[in-house]
């Protein structure tokens, strides 16, 4: 089943015949390999590993399948007719999507940019670079909005270091610097959540996960604690995951990172999981996520391991908690957060 917005690109893929196509944040479905009946060929570059993974087994001679906040290094110079892109749920992400659309097209590519109208694609044309001519809306249906615009003039090379926010984070130990590439979760300034699940942290030791690391900010607080720790940062976003290796460079601490759907690309078990879960999936908040979140976690933490995560006061976490670890504490609240630790 197609989204929305990939059945609005289907039903103009005129404006691909014949073409090598650069598919930019692509959605969990088949819209790329389907494409492969009016394009010559497809390149898909997905920024939710879960996305990859739903179409990389499709890949073949025609349909190349990637993963990251950009193409791998081999493919930096490679050139399309046109360039896809799949409005982000993130809007200060799209500037930097354009960007990087204009870098892959030929001098006379064009970009195409679709939306759910819920999604922010009205904005499109004000968020539009001075290398693109102005968008033309060329289709409005199942909610969305569909743009295409020509390349002007080629952009300056695309340095990912122009798109990193910093701040300044304090812990008992000194200062950690954190390094937010745009379109990460709390780009800004530290969330209200991590900061108080960074006010209450417990002891540790062994190996740890931080389970939708973000920018890692919790792992750089462990590590500036307790550098021998054995940290482990998985997220399924590939702006968080560079996020948390540029913050672990610029502290100098060392951590393995990596994505990964859920628990899937997780091997044993763990001393600690400590977290600001996820609990959105796209634009729609689901349950699903913390379910198999708690019930994951319990299975691979090991006897006497810590679980300590942070979570808004709505969500169903009690109960969830409660039926796979049998008791826990919340060691801390406010109005809008609760913190539930367990020992198993």
């Amino acid at each position: 089943m197609l989204s929305n917005p990939s059945q609005v690109i289907l039903r103009n893929s005129e404006f691909v015949e014949n073409e090598d196509v650069l598919i930019i944040n692509y959605e969990s479905d088949t819209l790329a390999q389907q494409l492969l009946e009016s394009a010559n060929s497809v390149t898909a570059l997905a920024l939710d590993f879960n996305h990859h993974l739903a179409l990389s087994p499709l890949a073949s001679d025609k349909l190349d399948c990637y993963f990251g906040h950009q193409l791998p290094q081999q493919l930096s110079n490679k050139q399309f007719d046109t360039v896809i892109i799949y409005f982000p749920k993130a809007k200060a992400l799209a500037p930097y999507l354009l960007h990087l659309a204009a870098q892959h097209l030929n001098g006379d590519g064009q970009v195409i940019v679709v939306g759910e109208n819920k999604g922010g694609i009205k904005s499109l044309p004000k968020l539009m670079p001075s290398f693109f001519a102005k968008p033309l809306k060329r289709d409005n249906a199942r909610h969305c909005i569909l743009y295409s615009a020509p390349l002007v003039e080629m952009p300056t090379q695309l340095d990912i270091n122009q798109w990193v926010s910093q701040y300044s984070l304090s812990t008992p130990k000194g200062e950690v610097v954190i390094c937010n590439v745009v379109g990460t979760f709390s780009e800004k300034q530290l969330d209200m959540g991590t900061q108080l699940l960074l006010a209450h942290l417990p002891m540790l030791s062994g190996r740890v996960l931080d389970f939708g690391c973000g920018a890692g900010v919790i792992s750089a607080a462990l590590l500036r604690e307790n550098p021998q720790l054995q940290v482990e940062c998985i997220d399924i976003n590939a702006m968080a995951l560079l996020s948390c290796q540029l913050t672990l460079a610029a502290n100098g601490l060392e951590a393995k990172v990596y994505a990964s759907d859920g628990f899937k690309q997780i091997d044993g078990q763990f001393d600690a999981i400590i977290s600001n879960p996820p609990f959105h999936d796209g634009l729609q908040a689901t349950t699903q996520i913390a379910q198999d979140f708690v019930q994951h976690s319990a299975q691979q933490l090991r006897s006497n391991g810590i679980w300590q995560i942070v979570a808004n006061r709505h969500l169903p976490y009690a109960q969830l908690i409660e039926d796979n670890f049998g008791t826990f504490d919340v060691p801390a609240e406010n109005n809008k957060y609760k913190l539930y630790a367990c020992h198993k």
